[in-house]
């Protein structure tokens, strides 16, 4: 038996031991909790207590030349929910969809949920709808119903594309998260995009946020604004164009450039078929993803008879013919065993000028053959062909040429009337430009300038000659020859009265599994106006048309031919003579502000000029075209009377422009410091906001457009 004092010993000894291990795992703990976790239960508990909300910064604008927006954000709402706060999920589900277009079953399983804190139930949901879902809550909370309670709104921004389907392929798309998703909007992401602020408030235990608590407030860095070469009215003549070349010619495709031949600038560039970047169609992945690639840029094609200008340019310049030489078209030439046919019948005898007019093949052979490879390649180099001409987007092909080193004498025959090589539309229309505009070469562009939040340019594009493949003589000469195809070869589709236009059709090949395509053809057409001194240049291609016959003279000039007359029209290049060949008289433009309306009526009378008024009053403020302008003797001059318009006002009286062509309302607008929405084409019938009320300045005038 143990003593009782040593029994006593043993539970004392064991009882310390126990207290002391307790102690121990006490201390433990408390040094875990105070110096190794302690940072993330502050994180816990704060996370308890504070909240935090995104503060989406603005994405920036995407502009045209003038400042038309192509491209901006809309101020919208995420719908979200505290589940912990919903009294009745079905009831709450149902409130909502009273209002939003939701699937009632899924709601009200999300928001059953209470492990969650929040959930987000819809994106993008446009500021009256989000203040409809406030109001029915605060009609519903009147009425003691809590069904919404739980419902919470936070600013979300919404991708806007005035224009629609506009420019598509070019502009790109955003994901709903607003991120670029293609085009310019995935290129310039970075710029684009800003970051997001975050406020940080304290709440209560069930997710309420107290007044007045905010802690934290980071603001957001709105995104950056881009500026295009692009001009939206031209980018509007080649849409319509393009929308009915694509319609007409039951076409597999089409595409179309307009360049300043003088500085490389892309002032408009159209692909279709296309969609509104304001609804894609994402239900059809592999659809919208073709859609998305700018062709004018990623494919390749065989340019067929445009390539001869090149041709003819390099053995002009070389002096390996001269526009008068004589040749003779049998209908075909045999090279290397190949027989080369000619695209019609013989031609016969025929000087090299006529060859062009004629779109000869035969002669086009020789003319390569007399160049060599050494040579033709050099000049090809020279324009820029087999590699990428640079242009600022991104997805750009370099074209197709043989290895110099296996280039066979067929291959050389055939390039030379534009087989056996394959170039993109903008490659082909940057040569191009160089042959119109004395022989410089180009860097094409489409981004004028990039501004940070606050206005600061932070990158900017000049025009940058990098070549000179040909002289201003040479230029000069491919220049008369290219007025004549117009006008007495195969570009008469695209001749437009009074002004001088130089170009090429062509109608090219195509291979389907690897063998020729009897009846698949691209027809396409390229010129440049005013021949004499060019400003602009256009480019129609046409892929696969159902037309017969399915020449670049049918399928393509007439549209080449309405984007050119419309853009020669807007920029102020009137017709020299009128469609009888009558020289037109140009005069110059008086300056009538200050004059009463009879006065400047007078005025413009005498200088074989009209008036038209714009508002009301008796004194002329000011006048379009203004004074020393010239225009053809019998054309308008838009007079503002006194409240047409103030010069110093924030807002302005929007004119009417129904029964106006596309250009004369733009002017119109323009004039009064507002943009135009163009919504079809012909002439305008209808308009919003409608004339006579005030707007601020800036605002876009929706103008609807009928054919008459």
């Amino acid at each position: 038996m143990i003593p009782t004092g040593a029994l006593t010993r043993r539970r004392l000894l064991t009882l310390m031991c126990a207290l002391s291990v307790i102690f121990c795992v006490l201390v433990g703990q408390l040094v875990n909790l105070q110096l190794i976790i302690s940072d993330d239960l502050q994180q816990r508990a704060q996370s308890q207590w504070t909240g935090k909300s995104r503060v989406s910064a603005r994405r920036g604008e995407i502009v045209d030349r003038n400042g038309t927006v192509l491209a901006m954000s809309a101020t919208a709402y995420a719908v979200s929910a505290s589940p912990r706060q919903v009294k009745d999920p079905e009831a709450f589900a149902e409130a909502l969809a009273s209002v939003i277009d939701i699937d009632v079953e899924s709601v009200a399983e999300k928001v059953s949920d209470t492990t969650k804190g929040g959930v987000t139930l819809k994106r993008q949901v446009p500021r009256d709808t989000a203040q409809s879902l406030l109001t029915l809550r605060e009609e519903l909370r009147a009425q003691g119903d809590k069904s919404l309670d739980g419902l919470y709104l936070e600013e979300d921004q919404l991708r806007v594309y005035p224009m629609g389907a506009f420019l598509t392929q070019v502009l790109g798309l955003t994901t709903i998260d607003g991120v670029g998703q293609s085009g310019l909007e995935k290129q310039l992401d970075d710029y684009l995009r800003g970051k997001d602020g975050v406020i940080v408030s304290e709440v209560d235990g069930r997710g309420n946020e107290l007044p007045y608590s905010v802690s934290e407030y980071t603001p957001p860095v709105d995104g950056g604004d881009v500026t295009l070469t692009i001009d939206a009215a031209i980018q509007g003549f080649a849409e319509k164009a393009m929308r009915e070349c694509y319609e007409v010619n039951d076409a597999l495709a089409v595409q179309a450039i307009v360049m300043d031949v003088n500085t490389g600038e892309i002032l408009a560039m159209v692909s279709k078929p296309d969609y509104d970047p304001n609804d894609p169609p994402r239900d059809d992945v592999q659809a919208l993803t073709e859609m998305m690639r700018i062709r004018s840029i990623s494919d390749v094609y065989e340019p067929g008879s445009t390539f001869k200008i090149l041709t003819a340019a390099a053995a002009l310049e070389t002096g390996v013919t001269t526009p008068e030489e004589n040749f003779y078209c049998s209908g075909s030439v045999t090279v290397d065993g190949s027989r080369i046919r000619c695209w019609g019948n013989p031609h016969g005898a025929e000087t090299m000028a006529e060859a062009i007019q004629n779109s000869c093949n035969p002669v086009f052979v020789e003319l390569g053959l007399r160049l060599g490879t050494n040579r033709l390649y050099s000049y090809l180099h020279a324009f820029g062909l087999g590699s990428k001409t640079g242009v600022d987007l991104t997805g750009e092909s370099a074209g197709i040429l043989i290895s110099e080193s296996n280039v066979k004498t067929v291959d050389l025959a055939r390039i030379g009337f534009g087989q056996s090589v394959a170039v993109t539309p903008l490659q082909l229309i940057t040569a191009i430009s160089a042959v119109a505009n004395g022989g410089k070469l180009m860097r094409p562009y489409i981004i004028s300038q990039i501004t940070d939040s606050e206005g600061n340019v932070v990158d900017s594009t000049q025009p940058e000659v990098v070549g000179n493949p040909i002289t201003e003589e040479t230029s000069a000469l491919m220049r008369s020859l290219l007025t004549d195809v117009v006008e007495y070869g195969g570009g008469k589709n695209a001749r437009i009265a009074g002004i001088k236009v130089a170009g090429k059709t062509g109608t090219a090949q195509i291979y389907k599994d690897g063998v020729i395509s009897k009846d698949a053809h691209i027809g396409s057409f390229i010129g440049f106006a005013p021949a004499d001194s060019p400003e602009v240049a256009v480019l129609v291609v046409v892929h696969e048309s159902q037309l017969r016959p399915d020449y670049g003279s049918v399928t393509a000039a007439p549209y080449a031919r309405d984007i050119l007359e419309d853009t020669l029209a807007y920029l102020g290049i009137y017709p020299e003579t009128d469609a009888a060949g009558q020289k037109v008289e140009s005069v110059e433009v008086p300056d009538v502000r200050g004059l009463t309306v009879g006065q400047a009526a007078q005025a413009l009378r005498e200088a074989g000029l009209d008036s038209l008024l714009e508002g009301a009053g008796d004194e002329v403020v000011d006048q379009l075209p203004q004074a020393g302008a010239q225009m053809n003797a019998g054309s308008q001059v838009l007079l503002y009377l006194e409240d047409a318009y103030e010069q110093d006002a924030t807002d302005v009286e929007v004119p009417s422009v129904v029964g106006k062509s596309i250009v004369e309302a733009a002017r119109l607008l323009g004039s009064c410091a507002l943009k135009l929405n163009i919504e079809g084409s012909g002439l305008a019938v209808a308009q919003s906001p409608p004339a006579g009320e005030r707007v601020p300045v800036g605002t876009e005038i929706a103008v609807q457009f009928e054919l008459p």
